[in-house]
């Protein structure tokens, strides 16, 4: 057996019995295949984390820089309160549409909130109205920006909430310090950030599975 028909193998049997999904949960999933979204949504195991992730946190409001189907969104939007809070951003407004549907049929549309709009105009414009801290932040958009996402990030939460950054490996291509590819320099840059700066305490795991080599960092901001 291949090492990465192995990584599929173990992925199902942990999501089969940790990590099971529900109707809203596969609609999600087949009605942005339909729409023609890439498959890169997180994987059931990887919705769970962040689900438990927020619960521990005992978040009341999240934000999502990243929707794409909303599959991500309907995981972290089951952790809140009825009276919780999410934002999530959306650059693209056909991805948005179907996000908005799916979310909706998964009983979520009074927490839920999407944003149309590049996220880097979307976040100064969520900054000025001023809203409560958000307890997790979840970033997982175009990877060239991620250093601004985490400055973001850093200024719309508290002390004790946690930022976390997805598809940090970039197939290990993160590890290279002469690559000019923007998705890799982002991401350097937002890795060297948490490490540098005074107010974060982070680390990064790699991972397999069903999607393949990748891994995310996790940061947690200070007092």
């Amino acid at each position: 057996m291949s090492g990465s028909q192995l990584w599929v193998d173990v992925d199902d049997y942990f999501t089969s019995h940790l990590s099971p999904d529900d109707e809203a949960l596969r609609a999600a999933l087949r009605d942005s295949e339909t729409a023609g979204l890439p498959p890169i949504a997180v994987t059931a195991a990887q919705g769970k984390l962040l689900q438990l992730l927020a619960l521990a946190q005992g978040a009341r409001h999240v934000l999502e820089i990243g929707t794409l189907g909303g599959y991500s969104t309907i995981w972290l939007g089951r952790a809140l309160p009825e009276d919780g809070r999410l934002i999530t951003l959306e650059y693209n407004a056909k991805h948005a549409d179907v996000a908005v549907r799916n979310i909706s049929r998964a009983g979520l549309e009074r927490i839920v909130e999407v944003r149309v709009g590049p996220a880097l105009e979307s976040l100064p414009k969520l900054a000025d109205e001023n809203p409560a801290p958000f307890d997790l932040v979840f970033v997982d958009a175009d990877k060239a920006n991620n250093r601004h996402y985490v400055e973001w990030a850093l200024k719309l939460t508290r002390a004790g909430s946690l930022i976390i950054l997805d598809n940090v490996v970039r197939e290990g291509r993160v590890a290279d310090a002469r690559s000019t590819e923007p998705d890799v320099v982002g991401t350097r840059a937002a890795l060297e950030l948490i490490a540098s700066h005074p107010r974060l305490s982070g680390t990064a795991i790699q991972t397999v599975g069903l999607k393949g080599y990748d891994g995310f960092a996790l940061a947690r901001v200070q007092d």
